[in-house]
């Protein structure tokens, strides 16, 4: 059984101009010890698949169907006393913003053992115990010193090993990174991306990459799910997407970051016009407005999902197309 089974995902906020479809029909799985990344635009979908799995939405925000199960227990409709134990304990986040994740007017060490004496049985010296440790863990020096400081003491890459050694206060079985290093220099994401791959093997902890960096997930996650205005379009292993991609918009995200290894003549091509507004939604594929290669079903009808074997699927008409091509030449 996998640690998270998400199946038929549907979270939705109503609006006075209509209702934003803003997760639709999403569905995978994450398996004890894994990273998995979820990689798109802004607005596409990937905070808010998160928050859902904490249930956590502001609101108006609502699941409106689906079903999210995390080692075997629903949590889609659990009651608050129930998710409470599982945030913290099972599932912890790290918020996207280190700079304002961290309450400014309480101490660092206030906050750590708050949020350990919150979700644990101990008294609060051994939290403050614990709350050294923890900072210790991450890299933070002389952490007894650290703990009577208060946030805007610390540097944008301290404040975030602060807010990792808080999401690991219990030791949780799944951490979701919400975009962890956007806030960050190019030096100091690289020390948190390594932090965070030698704490997940040393607590063999599976973690949702919530990330728009390529870059990022190529050395960090196992597999790879694209989304794009609230759905899953491309899903596979970081191989399948890197080396193999099959959704038009996964191609266009890989030819618009550099690459060191193409000729300096190789222009890089950015993925043409603005996202889909989620008030009005194409009537076939999401991406079509965007898509150089869009045919007219691209218009008018949803794309498939065609499996391409060992869990690499995605949903583009330009799959069907070259499948059709295939099947005349054997035939000729």
């Amino acid at each position: 059984m996998a640690l998270l089974e998400v199946r038929n995902l549907k979270t939705q906020f109503p609006t006075a101009a209509g209702v934003v479809k803003a997760v639709d029909d999403v569905s995978f799985d994450l398996e004890r010890g894994d990273v998995l990344g979820i990689v798109g635009e802004s607005g596409s979908g990937k905070s808010v698949t998160a928050y859902s799995i904490l249930q956590i939405l502001t609101p108006p925000g609502i699941i409106a169907g689906g079903s999210i199960k995390f080692d075997g227990q629903e949590l889609v409709g659990a009651k608050e006393d129930v998710l409470r134990q599982i945030r913290g304990n099972k599932i912890s986040i790290i918020f996207q913003d280190p700079m304002t994740s961290l309450n400014p007017v309480y101490t660092i060490g206030n906050q750590l053992v708050e949020a350990i004496m919150l979700h644990t049985k101990r008294n609060k010296q051994e939290a403050i115990e614990r709350a050294a440790e923890l900072l210790e863990l991450v890299g933070i020096n002389d952490p007894k010193k650290r703990l009577k400081q208060y946030p805007f003491e610390h540097s944008g890459g301290m404040r975030q090993r602060v807010m990792i050694a808080m999401a690991l206060a219990c030791e949780p079985d799944l951490l979701i990174a919400d975009e962890p290093t956007t806030a960050l220099d190019v030096t100091i994401q690289s020390q948190i991306l390594e932090l965070m791959k030698s704490l997940q093997k040393q607590f063999n902890m599976a973690i949702i990459l919530i990330t728009h960096d390529l870059g990022v997930v190529a050395g960090m996650c196992d597999k790879i799910n694209v989304m794009y205005a609230g759905r899953l379009i491309e899903s596979g292993t970081a191989d399948d997407i890197f080396y193999n991609p099959k959704h038009e918009y996964t191609k266009g995200l890989l030819t618009s970051i550099p690459n060191i290894a193409n000729d300096d003549k190789v222009r890089l091509e950015p993925i043409a016009g603005t996202p889909v507004d989620l008030l009005v939604m194409p009537e076939g594929c999401a991406f079509s407005p965007r898509c150089k290669n869009a045919m007219k079903i691209c218009l008018t009808e949803k794309p498939e999902v065609m499996d391409f074997g060992g869990g690499h699927c995605a949903s583009c008409w330009m799959n069907v197309l070259e499948e059709y091509k295939k099947s005349q030449k054997e035939e000729e």
